[in-house]
């Protein structure tokens, strides 16, 4: 009751306007001065027809309707306004001396969110008023709210992907030469300390620069505006180039990088970019968390209807705790070689795998590693 009473408290009663309905003048004029004087707007009809025309008219938040007129009845009324997409979400009182139930129930039927039994008094009146304008001002409240909402995740959603598309062409030239520079030279040529910060400056715009594809594809996933184009992908012919592209950064960090191909040909049916994407995450963070001079292996098998490709490493492994959580929570977290994570990665490979149909998924042993999963339908025999 303390939040109905701090919130009914809080209602600009002249806010809200309410229609009153009755054929009897007298009725009209005591519940417009009842209502005039607890600051409530007021309009009245004193017929259905009226009713109907002035719902229209004033848009009021709220309907007191006798249900004895001698035009159309307010049950009637209140059918023609629940038809009406202009009037159906007005909330209906109805104003009435009937008690017989089975006329409360074909009330509440036609659309009733209450009834006030003649003759009334004053503090009923308001109390089921204020009741009904109460619930009108939280669906305000929450439809303002889902509005504000929809903007700020509109804005946001432009924001990252204005971010991502605008950094990611400068930071794919800049991932090139520094991979070029460390490629050419030596901790001999340039010294150790130099050579130190060439190696670190190009570990991260490694990440620097799979984050931002990350992110420009995560927003466009979101947005709606990254479709699925299933085509017929033999593994052999995409995962083992993957594997390829981190076999320079796996031997500078002294780890062991093994490709084991499935023993039988694994056909999918799905997005070969999205599943390079998720591949490429599940190997970038392999190779984070895994210490130096350990291994990472990468395999496929068949798994009922699926394939399931697999990277296995030898690292840190993951808390019990976090396993439930790894795949949409989105937490930075930190590599053997204090590499810096956004989480986004595997919120990614989760979306991207589960829109193909599939699901990614995790096993792990704190100190022993981890390894990760996606399943991906096998194309279906003809």
């Amino acid at each position: 009751m303390e939040f109905g009473d701090t919130f009914e408290s809080k209602i600009n009663r002249s806010d809200y306007k309410i229609l009153i309905v009755d054929d009897v003048v007298s009725n009209v004029l005591l519940l417009k001065i009842l209502l005039t004087n607890e600051k409530f707007q007021v309009c009245t009809a004193s017929n259905g027809n009226t009713c109907i025309e002035q719902a229209k008219k004033e848009h009021p938040d709220l309907i007191l309707l006798d249900v004895m007129m001698p035009d159309i009845s307010g049950f009637d009324t209140a059918v023609i306004l629940k038809k009406d997409p202009e009037t159906l979400d007005i909330p209906i009182i109805f104003l009435t001396a009937l008690n017989n139930p089975s006329d409360l129930v074909h009330g509440f039927q036609v659309g009733a969110n209450d009834f006030l039994t003649k003759p009334f008094n004053k503090e009923e009146l308001v109390m089921r008023v204020m009741h009904q304008i109460s619930l009108v001002a939280a669906k305000r409240i929450i439809v303002q709210q889902n509005e504000e909402l929809k903007r700020t995740i509109s804005n946001r959603d432009k924001m990252y992907s204005v971010i991502a598309h605008d950094l990611r062409s400068p930071m794919a030239s800049i991932r090139m030469v520094l991979n070029l520079a460390v490629n050419v030279v030596s901790p001999e040529t340039v010294g150790e300390e130099i050579f130190g910060l060439l190696d670190k400056a190009n570990r991260e715009s490694e990440e620097t620069h799979d984050l931002l594809d990350n992110l420009l594809k995560w927003t466009k996933s979101q947005t709606g505006r990254l479709n699925v184009v299933y085509q017929d992908i033999d593994l052999d012919d995409i995962v083992p180039g993957v594997v390829d592209i981190f076999r320079m950064i796996a031997e500078m960090k002294k780890i062991v990088l093994q490709y084991i191909p499935s023993e039988e040909k694994l056909v999918v049916h799905a997005d070969n970019d999205m599943i390079k994407t998720i591949i490429r995450n599940f190997m970038s963070n392999a190779v984070k968390f895994t210490p130096e001079g350990k291994s990472i292996e990468v395999f496929c098998k068949r798994e009922g209807d699926f394939a399931k490709i697999s990277v296995r490493d030898h690292g840190v492994g993951i808390a019990p705790d976090r396993l439930e959580t790894i795949f949409h929570k989105g937490e930075t977290t930190y590599g053997t070689g204090g590499e810096e994570g956004s989480g986004l990665g595997l919120q990614l490979c989760q979306d991207f795998a589960r829109k193909n149909g599939g699901d990614a998924m995790v096993e792990s042993v704190l100190g022993e590693g981890s390894t990760f999963s996606v399943l991906i339908p096998l194309k279906k025999e003809e």
